[in-house]
């Protein structure tokens, strides 16, 4: 299980200094549970026992350049690697900044270890002599894929840990043992910065099934509690005909895998997009759901789900993202997901220029892959997607995949105020558009 690639030459170099300065270089956390899970991971914290910092820090300047950072303790960047003093934390106030924190280099193993969220993350490999120490048997939960809190006294004391529960799970295939979900149910989250809460989901979003951290996320009460909008889909049914997977909450969860698998091409910020587009895009569902001519149907739910997914947007605080706009993309996604399947049925009827003024509203390339993700995240086989294969196909041919207007310039995310219609919304005098537009819609 263990992987064999060898320790990065630098790491070596740190823990060969400390130990000649009467010190103990130890890797400790995600590195350590990634090389036991034979996975690459090239983020790696090392700490450092039985050194003063201001030692630590001349022993790491002869080594290289050092940037500090820290308040009370130290975190010490030398390249890629972030060497610190194991440190003390204590709760003194609400949210993450909450914490009094001081480095102790006389700290023991076992105490510096139990300030972590998960015993997977709790060990510590000793890189000279290839020792490892697992004071809270990290290995043994690694072995039973099992996400067990390190100190049940202390876990509640960072929130965010609900969010890092479920993205672990999905990303590493983790169960959650009964105790830590009973503590995960009980914290909470409303003191979470959105910047705080994206960076878990962006990690859920890229998983290999991203349902798993969904259906955990809301089995341990996060989705009512941060994303009102997306519990909302939880038994809000569908045409039994056209969704026999179950309800709206159900079929998200299967799209969103299914987005999952169409996007390793694809720059980052388009990634996001259709993996936030897949999340968002029957948010309307909930709000136009009926029973009519004895069928359920969700009529204009594509157009009536912008104003929800940019609620969820404002939550997370999604704009740009590497000057790409995420934003309009997703909300385009929203508006528009449903044209692939309409345009086919009449496909004879739509000409270039339907496909170019479409293109004006939401990139058709990401559209196709969302459309596609809708289409198979039903039950497996049951419908015929050639729809999308056409759409994108066509749109490709015209040359019409992109939206034509300016990268957004600034931070990776920016929050704005919550806007009423989104320019990719149709007005209203253009959403009735026949019985067949109605008849699709409403699916």
């Amino acid at each position: 299980m263990i992987n064999e690639s060898p320790t990065p030459e630098r790491a070596l170099e740190i823990a060969r200094a400390v130990e000649r300065a009467g010190g103990r270089a130890l890797i400790v956390g995600g590195w350590v549970r990634d090389r036991l899970l034979g996975r690459d991971s090239k983020d790696i914290d090392i700490e450092v026992f039985g050194l003063a910092a201001d030692r630590l820090r001349s022993l790491l300047e002869a080594l290289g350049r050092v940037e500090a950072v820290g308040e009370s303790f130290q975190v010490y960047k030398i390249g890629e690697i972030d060497v610190s003093l194991p440190r003390r934390e204590s709760k003194a106030r609400r949210g993450h900044r909450g914490f009094d924190v001081t480095g102790d280099p006389s700290m023991t193993v076992a105490d510096a270890a139990r300030r972590r969220d998960f015993t997977v993350n709790a060990i510590a490999w000793d890189p000279l002599h290839d020792e490892y120490l697992d004071p809270f048997d990290g290995r043994s939960d690694l072995a039973r894929r099992v996400l067990r809190a390190v100190d049940p006294a202390t876990f509640p004391e960072d929130s965010l840990r609900v969010l890092r529960a479920v993205q672990f799970a999905a990303r590493f295939t983790f169960e959650i043992d009964e105790q830590t979900r009973a503590l995960c149910r009980s914290i909470p989250l409303d003191d979470l910065a959105a910047e705080r809460i994206w960076g878990e989901i962006e990690k859920l979003l890229f998983a290999p099934a991203p349902s798993v951290g969904f259906a955990l996320a809301l089995d341990l009460g996060a989705i009512a509690r941060l994303f009102p909008e997306l519990h909302a889909l939880v038994g809000c049914q569908q045409e039994p005909e056209w969704h026999p997977e179950g309800d709206v909450w159900v079929h998200t969860l299967q799209v969103i895998d299914q987005a999952r698998l169409r996007i390793d091409d694809l720059p980052h910020p388009q990634q996001v997009a259709v993996m936030l587009g897949a999340v968002c895009h029957d948010l309307g569902k909930p709000a136009t759901t009926a029973f009519i001519d004895g069928r359920i149907r969700s009529m204009d739910h594509e157009e009536q789900g912008v104003a929800p997914a940019t609620l969820l947007l404002d939550r997370l605080r999604i704009q740009s993202i590497d000057g790409y706009d995420v934003r309009t993309q997703v909300l385009g996604m929203v508006a528009q997901h449903l044209k692939p399947g309409m345009w086919f049925k009449v496909r004879e009827e739509v000409g270039d220029g339907a496909f170019r003024r479409l293109a004006q509203k939401v990139d058709l390339e990401l559209l196709a892959r969302l459309a596609k993700a809708d289409c198979l995240g039903r039950a497996p086989g049951a419908f015929n997607c050639d729809a999308m294969d056409w759409f994108l196909e066509r749109a490709r041919g015209l040359g019409a995949r992109s939206v034509a207007g300016p990268r957004l310039q600034g931070h990776r995310h920016r929050s704005i105020r919550p806007s009423g219609r989104s320019p990719s919304l149709p007005s209203r005098s253009t959403r009735s558009r026949g019985s067949r537009r109605r008849e699709l819609s409403g699916l």
